[in-house]
This record gives structure tokens, C-alpha cells and sequence, in this order.
């Protein structure tokens, strides 16, 4: 066994062990998991959801759901792969919450408004572009495509997460293709 498949066991093991441990109440154990999973967590929020603010506060939500439902993990997955859809789940909801209390000019608004903050980053100028360029999408087009194209969930995956068919999460991946290239041919 080479060093990077001993390395990904050990942190199986770990986090199996840390698991068991946060589930029956051991705070420690969910603090060792909260450190291994936060940043993952983090990318995948603000990616999401458009804004880093918005990222952490998402990120803070996702990991009290953790705490909340570990006790009804069942290890028949990975942690990690329960932990991401979890958080895919928290964005989706924070998300309907938030369509239900913005209008569709303030919503507008507010997207450019988070994502601006988002590429205020220090970053190249290609992934700023990129970066600025993902922002600008409709909101089920970004979606699908963090999911699909940066997180690696399939087709089928997305369409049952969001309800829709398998052809429905190719189509709005394939206008979310356009529309980025679109706008970095600009």
C-alpha cells in the first residue's frame, strides 16, 4: 500500500472512529470532525450559494444539522459523502427560505451584490473571470453546475436531489456550458 491510499485508510478509520464517538455525545470527536470536513464544507456553501458571508453562515448551519443527526448516521457511506449531501441539502433549503422572503429585483441585486464579494478575493485574473462568470448564472444553472462540473455529482444524482429528470439537469448543465463561455469569450 502506498502512502496516499495509507493516508486515505487512516483518515477513513479516523473519522469512523470520530463518528461513533460525536454520535453518543463526545464533543471532541465532532470538534476533530468539524476540523478534517469545515473547509470542504465551506467551498462547497459558498460556491453554492454565491457569497463567502453566505458560505460561512451555511457552513455554521450545516455543521449543527451534523450535530443534530449524527446519531442517525448509518455508515453505508463514507462520513464525507453523507456530510456533502447534507450540506447540499442545507444550501437548497436556505435557498427556497431565501425566494420566499426576496423579490426578483432584490434577489438580482443581492447576486451581484454577494458574488462581487466573493471575487474581491485575491485570486489570478482567469479564476476571477471564472469565478465572476459562475456568479452570473440563473440560479438552477449555477447550481447544477457546481454540483455536476466541481463537486463530480452525476446526472442522476442532481436529478434526484432537485427533483427533476436525469434530461432536465443535462440541459440546464449544457445552457450553464454556454452561458460561461459566453461570457469569457467577452
Amino acid at each position: 500500500m502506498g502512502l496516499a491510499a495509507s493516508t486515505v485508510v487512516s483518515a477513513l478509520v479516523s473519522d469512523s472512529q470520530d463518528v461513533a464517538l460525536a454520535a453518543s455525545g463526545d464533543r471532541q470527536a465532532f470538534e476533530r470532525l468539524y476540523r478534517t470536513h469545515a473547509n470542504r464544507v465551506y467551498s462547497l456553501c459558498a460556491r453554492m450559494s454565491g457569497s463567502r458571508s453566505k458560505g460561512e453562515e451555511l457552513t455554521q448551519d450545516v455543521f449543527v444539522r451534523t450535530w443534530e443527526k449524527l446519531p442517525q448516521f448509518r455508515g453505508e457511506s463514507a462520513f464525507s459523502t453523507w456530510l456533502h449531501r447534507l450540506a447540499v441539502n442545507v444550501v437548497l433549503n436556505a435557498r427556497k427560505s431565501d425566494g420566499k422572503h426576496a423579490s426578483r429585483m432584490d434577489e438580482q441585486s443581492a447576486d451581484e451584490e454577494r458574488w462581487n464579494e466573493v471575487s474581491g478575493a485575491p485570486m489570478l485574473a482567469e479564476r476571477m473571470d471564472l469565478q465572476q462568470a459562475i456568479g452570473k448564472l440563473p440560479a438552477g444553472a449555477r447550481r447544477i453546475f457546481v454540483l455536476h462540473d466541481i463537486e463530480g455529482y452525476k446526472h442522476e444524482e442532481i436529478a434526484g436531489i432537485f427533483g427533476i429528470t436525469v434530461g432536465g439537469s443535462k440541459a440546464q448543465l449544457h445552457r450553464a456550458r454556454l452561458l460561461l463561455r459566453e461570457a469569457l469569450e467577452r
